[in-house]
């Protein structure tokens, strides 16, 4: 009498956990849209057989605490990377970011998006390019056109301020002013270079030339020597008035800078 009555309360509880397991599969799976209903059914179905094994109570609730601790993870874990949001880069410059006489999906930001994406970057490329910027006037709306969150910011200024024979000075004042605001923030940078025309003289591009270099040393910024290194001259890459890229000649560019870029997402995700 004694044996029935133990093995009576065994079975009780065996039961009891069996129904238990039954009712919450429906529970479970209405969960399951962190970690798929398949693994969700999969969990309960282990859960189950952990149960229907038990010789006892205590081991029934050793199963049921690891068990469950086992999908607390796994849900905490899928649903943490599934709230991961992109990584936000912001294209600071002129018409050769805003794309000057471009649809908007072959600007730079758009056709680097595309290319980051392709290879398995989660990013968002935000185009903050204003035609006809100078590094003054980018200075002066760094505040309003790059938001506090940005993880990385690809500064790409200095063509308008050549072409309007600017002091190179100045321009490197202006372009310090920038990067240094950027990284106090605590945000990767790179640095894209530019080249002065020639036909204002060897001794401009002298003093023109080196300031992207240098700036980006200064502030352990990533750096791009020349923001149009490769593009052919000519109507398939450059538009009529000989100065600014075609969607081909983004293209280019983009495929010429997205190594530099990889180590600015590489460099944002680290700090």
């Amino acid at each position: 009498m004694h044996t029935f009555q133990r093995n009576d309360r065994i079975g009780r509880r065996s039961v009891c956990a069996g129904w238990s397991v039954q009712h919450l599969i429906p529970y479970i799976k209405r969960l399951s849209f962190g970690i798929g209903r398949k693994a969700a059914t999969t969990f309960a179905a282990i859960w189950g057989a952990a149960a229907a094994r038990s010789r006892g109570y205590w081991t029934l609730r050793r199963s049921v605490t690891f068990f469950l601790q086992l999908f607390c993870l796994l849900a905490f874990a899928t649903f943490g990377s599934a709230r991961a949001e992109p990584l936000t880069i912001v294209a600071f410059g002129d018409s050769l970011t805003a794309g000057y006489q471009l649809p908007p999906q072959e600007a730079f930001p758009a056709q680097l998006q595309d290319a980051l994406n392709a290879r398995g970057y989660d990013v968002n490329v935000v185009n903050a390019g204003v035609s006809g910027d100078t590094t003054a006037t980018g200075l002066a709306r760094l505040d309003w056109s790059i938001p506090q969150d940005a993880d990385a910011v690809i500064v790409e200024f200095g063509g308008n301020d050549a072409l309007r024979a600017l002091p190179p000075e100045a321009a490197g004042k202006n372009l310090d002013a920038i990067v240094s605001r950027l990284t106090e923030r605590g945000t990767a940078v790179l640095v894209a270079g530019m080249r002065a025309p020639r036909n204002l003289g060897e001794d401009y591009a002298a003093r023109f030339d080196p300031i992207f270099a240098e700036i980006a040393e200064k502030h352990g910024a990533l750096y791009y020597p020349f923001f149009l290194d490769g593009i052919p001259i000519g109507p398939e890459t450059v538009l009529p008035d000989g100065l600014h890229p075609t969607g081909k000649g983004v293209a280019i560019i983009v495929e010429r800078i997205l190594p530099a870029v990889e180590q600015l997402i590489a460099r944002a995700k680290a700090s």
